[in-house]
């Protein structure tokens, strides 16, 4: 199954954790951290949180293994997303 959404939940403490291990989807900015879009359906580049848009391509499955390690290693476990 591949991820289909990832999304950024509110309490992200900037860790940079998530940009470490995904830079192809996770960006961290001064207050948060966003979903790439290039790498989303929509194209913005945002937390993805009340968009959920999906991600483009092959995207999900191409980088699953580094997007649910970079959820398992967010401190705040703020990074969520979504199977199908």
């Amino acid at each position: 199954m591949a991820i289909t959404k990832v999304w950024i939940e509110e309490g992200c403490i900037v860790c940079n954790a998530c940009e470490a291990e995904c830079p192809e989807v996770f960006k961290v900015t001064d207050t948060s951290c966003n979903v790439n879009g290039s790498v989303r359906e929509d194209g913005v580049d945002n937390e993805n949180r009340d968009e959920q848009s999906p991600l483009s391509g092959s995207t999900g499955t191409d980088l699953e293994a580094a997007i649910e390690a970079a959820a398992a290693g967010c401190p705040v476990e703020v990074i969520k997303f979504e199977k199908a």
